[in-house]
């Protein structure tokens, strides 16, 4: 409880910190948009680009977790997905950030803390393999799934060189690669480069949770409480749920990696998915409610997750 109480509340304060300062006026009317691009442009490939260096390529494949973690990834999305079009129907856009909104975890921000609170060191490398996996594949998706949508109305070709060209010029998964090559080639970064990305991968978490909340001013945050409701359902019982079945009674996992798998599985979104929406206009208003909702609630299973796992 201790760790949750240190890690959850102060990121939900900085968001209400962001709310604050742009209710009062503390910040000018482009304020949420500039932090957004520092963000984007700065911060978090700076995070994803070191995180992936300093991780062991063998640890960083590690297959019985990348399969437990992205079990639960994968059923929560298609889920949102399918029910998007069904209940919740939209363009193609934004039912794929729907689903990336279910699945995409605060690892770096959240779990990171999280994890090294309560059970200490040894759970760091699974939060940094979650974080890369969420940078590399599932922001990667969603850019993917936005570029084809936007993509429309050229031939079959045409789409295929926006998309590549939409993904591959992403910092964060340009970032992601370059970070995945360096520590392919057994790379040392230099004290210099190293520190100028702890640095900026540090102000990553603070600026883009005080961006959400200053988007929130003015804006309706109870619309489409339902498909909010449904996601965040699929987010922090769905998909733990799933990685739970898979780390305990389908895969032979170190204990202290399950229980870590199961945690990083039950956090909330993460911030990055507002990132991008914010980035393209779409599916914003939404991905900024599910943040806050899960975030919220997620004190509550995040203490059921604690009280039940027993890594030792």
């Amino acid at each position: 409880m201790t760790a949750i109480v240190d890690v959850v509340l102060p990121v939900f304060a900085i968001m209400l910190a962001g709310y604050g300062a742009g209710r009062w006026g503390a910040l000018g009317p482009a304020s949420s948009e500039a932090l957004n691009g520092f963000v984007y442009y700065g911060a978090l490939p700076s995070l994803f680009f070191v995180s992936m260096a300093r991780a062991p390529l063998a640890d960083a494949f590690d297959w019985p977790f990348l399969v437990a973690y992205g079990g639960g990834v994968a059923a929560s999305f298609l889920l949102a997905v399918l029910v998007a079009r069904w209940r919740f129907p939209n363009r193609p856009a934004a039912i794929g950030l729907a689903g990336i909104t279910a699945t995409l975890a605060n690892t770096g921000y959240m779990g990171i803390p999280l994890l090294q609170t309560a059970y200490g060191e040894a759970a760091m490398l699974p939060a940094i393999v979650a974080s890369v996996f969420n940078g590399a594949v599932m922001v990667a998706l969603g850019i993917a799934i936005v570029e084809i949508d936007l993509g429309r109305g050229g031939g079959r070709f045409e789409v295929l060189r926006k998309v590549t060209l939409g993904v591959i010029k992403s910092p964060l998964v340009l970032a992601a690669v370059a970070g995945l090559a360096v520590s392919s080639l057994n790379l040392e970064l230099p004290k210099a480069i190293a520190t100028f990305c702890d640095i900026m991968g540090a102000a990553a978490g603070p600026c883009a949770l005080f961006a959400t909340g200053l988007f929130m001013v003015g804006r309706q945050m109870t619309a489409g409480a339902a498909e909010v409701g449904w996601l965040v359902a699929l987010k922090l019982l769905v998909q733990p749920l799933v990685t739970w079945i898979l780390a305990y009674h389908v895969l032979e996992m170190a204990p202290i990696w399950a229980a870590s798998t199961v945690i990083l599985s039950a956090l909330p979104t993460g911030a990055s998915i507002f990132v991008v929406a914010q980035r393209y206009g779409i599916y914003v208003q939404r991905s900024t409610a599910a943040i806050m909702a899960s975030t919220v609630l997620s004190v509550i299973t995040l203490s059921i997750c604690f009280l039940v796992l027993e890594p030792h």
